[in-house]
């Protein structure tokens, strides 16, 4: 009987840190490329700061230190006021030249299969056409005025 017991514990135990070992990533088709931008709020773009639904898009590097990822970011303030960032590339087509586009309805639509994004609130899953993955995701982070985006 407590040998049962024990076995029990060491199951949960394993389910546990299977659980905890995870990594907080999803699976993207897009190409894994550098991605950082910093983007003074106050100083470059000021109406872009404390927005709602607003976007910025860099297809190509500003400055020598900017690496914009597959097809470009997709900077957005959601409808919550955080601050997101996504590559341009579309995960059905995965091509440095096919990008999604954002409209003034919290998503973004591919310029060739059409599918449509939710990015609103930050998820970036196709909400209808022939894409299954969400857009790739990176990390967006405010310091002080600068806004910081990369994939590290």
């Amino acid at each position: 009987m407590q040998t049962n017991l024990a076995w029990k514990y060491t199951f949960l135990g394993v389910i546990i840190m299977t659980f905890v070992a995870c990594k907080d990533e999803v699976y993207s088709p897009v190409p894994n490329l550098p991605v950082y931008l910093d983007l003074n709020l106050t100083a470059t773009y000021p109406n872009f700061k404390n927005s709602i639904n607003q976007v910025l898009l860099f297809e190509k590097p500003i400055k020598a230190t900017d690496r914009v990822g597959c097809g470009g970011i997709i900077v957005y303030t959601g409808f919550d006021g955080t601050y997101y960032a996504f590559d341009m590339c579309c995960p059905l087509e995965a091509k440095y030249d096919t990008k999604v586009r954002p409209n003034e309805s919290g998503q973004a639509v591919c310029d060739s299969c059409h599918s449509v994004f939710e990015i609103g609130y930050g998820i970036g899953n196709p909400s209808s056409g022939k894409a299954k993955h969400p857009l790739k995701r990176y990390k967006a982070f405010l310091s002080g005025d600068i806004l910081y985006i990369s994939n590290q």
